[in-house]
């Protein structure tokens, strides 16, 4: 028998929220792997698309990104042809991160994925279900002051 004051798993708003949450990002990681990229690749092509030509350490401030993790992926997508890497004539050290046209080519498809991911999940709820839904989200992470991108 169970003590009264040790509440279920399921009692908490959370178990609910990391459930819908984990079947959401692996139905889109399974998508993207058709396509042939992560969820972090995809959060960093997404992150570049919009400004070509920026240094990792701004990328990585932008995503909530360790520079590591930016350096990992640099690589990984330079390695599938998806990203160029430039480093300054006078400063080798510095560089930065633009697209490759395959990646700016990319992304509105992987894009389009996203859009279908969410509308398997969340289509089915009405305009004003769903806008509750995503402010209270929002809310939670503005009071938390939470800034790193889910990449997994």
């Amino acid at each position: 028998m169970v003590p009264p004051d040790v509440s279920p798993l399921d009692a908490h708003l959370g178990y609910w929220l990391r459930f819908v949450s984990n079947h959401v990002s692996h139905a889109f990681a399974v998508k993207l792997t058709g396509r042939g990229v992560t969820v972090a690749e995809w959060v960093m092509l997404r992150g570049l698309y919009d400004r070509d030509g920026v240094a990792p350490s701004l990328l990585a401030d932008r995503l909530g990104m360790t520079r590591g993790a930016i350096s990992k992926l640099a690589d990984r997508l330079a390695g599938k042809g998806l990203l160029i890497q430039t480093a300054a004539p006078d400063d080798r050290r510095c560089q930065t991160l633009a697209l490759t046209p395959e990646g700016r080519a990319l992304v509105p498809e992987l894009s389009a994925l996203a859009d279908r991911n969410d509308a398997e999940f969340f289509g089915h709820l009405d305009t004003a279900d769903r806008a509750r839904i995503e402010e209270a989200l929002k809310e939670i992470v503005r009071r938390m002051g939470l800034r790193s991108v889910p990449v997994e």
